[in-house]
């Protein structure tokens, strides 16, 4: 379904299923290119969207509240409705923690980059984008910075370990560069890569990426779980956060909680999303590429 003919690199997939939570209205199976992930705030937006608007889910204006559950848990869903549109939705996450601050990794053909790594539903590695003079945060950038975040991702997850209490073997599998904005609307930039395949430090051909078109909701919840962790935010402070496009989540930590050893927050976030259109998707018992195809010039 991601690959092509039927997909390309940044695309997700949700399968919408019968939740086995009795409180949940329904679940759903995050699909990104190299992994399922327990949660994602993107594509959990979209979700509740699409429920909604379908008619798959009542909706109940001026404000629709139910739970879905991901991969990760039950997850809080509050939708705001008028005129059988879904005008923003705002989910209350799994709780989020930082695993690194501030902290030295030697990177390959970048040197020594600081980062921290938080969790927010996936474990990302986060750089402040200023360390790189020669980048920006904007589409025109795109190849440069899924290639610095590439050789990020790759140092981070060979040097900096990572254990969720309550998802084994889950490591760091998202890198996230950010930075200040000149956005009256936002307080803080972001642009996430989603690695497409193994990277390899002798091979620049892997130094690449899919860039998260959305603000990311996960990267948001990661990114202020870290900035909670140094004390500078706070509980319930507003935290808006802008992506490549200008689209700007805003988060809230509503409450502090514990993970396993180490002190967590609970994140919230307001975003939107649109359908666009309805597809129908095809296989052909003779097509030679039943399970798609990825070519080396975008992938």
């Amino acid at each position: 379904m991601l690959r092509e003919p039927r997909g390309y690199p940044p695309v997700c997939c949700n399968l919408v299923v019968p939740a086995k939570h009795p409180d949940a209205a329904a679940g759903y199976i995050i699909m990104e290119q190299t992994e399922y992930p327990m949660m994602s705030g993107g594509n959990t937006i979209s979700v509740a969207t699409a429920l909604l608007e379908t008619g798959m889910i009542p909706m109940h204006e001026p404000v629709s509240e139910f739970f879905l559950e991901a991969p990760a848990g039950l997850i809080g869903i509050k939708a705001d409705c008028k005129d059988g549109k879904v005008t923003q939705v705002t989910f209350r996450n799994v709780p989020a923690f930082a695993a690194y601050l501030d902290t030295v990794i030697d990177v390959p053909h970048l040197g020594k980059v600081t980062v921290d790594v938080g969790w927010g539903g996936m474990f990302y590695v986060i750089a402040d984008v200023r360390q790189f003079k020669h980048l920006k945060l904007a589409p025109e950038y795109g190849r440069e910075i899924t290639r610095v975040s590439a050789l990020i991702l790759k140092a981070a997850q060979d040097q900096l370990p990572v254990e969720h209490p309550d998802y084994p073997g889950i490591g760091i599998t998202v890198s996230q560069l950010s930075g200040p904005t000149d956005n009256p609307h936002a307080d803080w930039r972001n642009t996430v890569t989603v690695q497409n395949a193994p990277i390899d430090f002798e091979n620049p051909a892997t130094w690449t990426g899919a860039l998260d078109r959305c603000a990311c909701g996960t990267g948001t919840c990661a990114k202020m779980a870290t900035l909670y962790a140094k004390g500078r935010l706070k509980l319930d402070d507003t935290f808006r956060h802008e992506g490549m496009l200008g689209v700007v989540y805003t988060g809230h930590l509503v409450e502090e909680v514990r993970i396993g050893n180490r002190t967590g927050v609970v994140p919230t976030i307001s975003g939107r999303s649109w359908i666009y259109g309805f597809n129908t998707y095809v296989l052909d018992p003779s097509d030679p590429f039943p399970n798609g195809f990825t070519v080396g010039d975008i992938w």
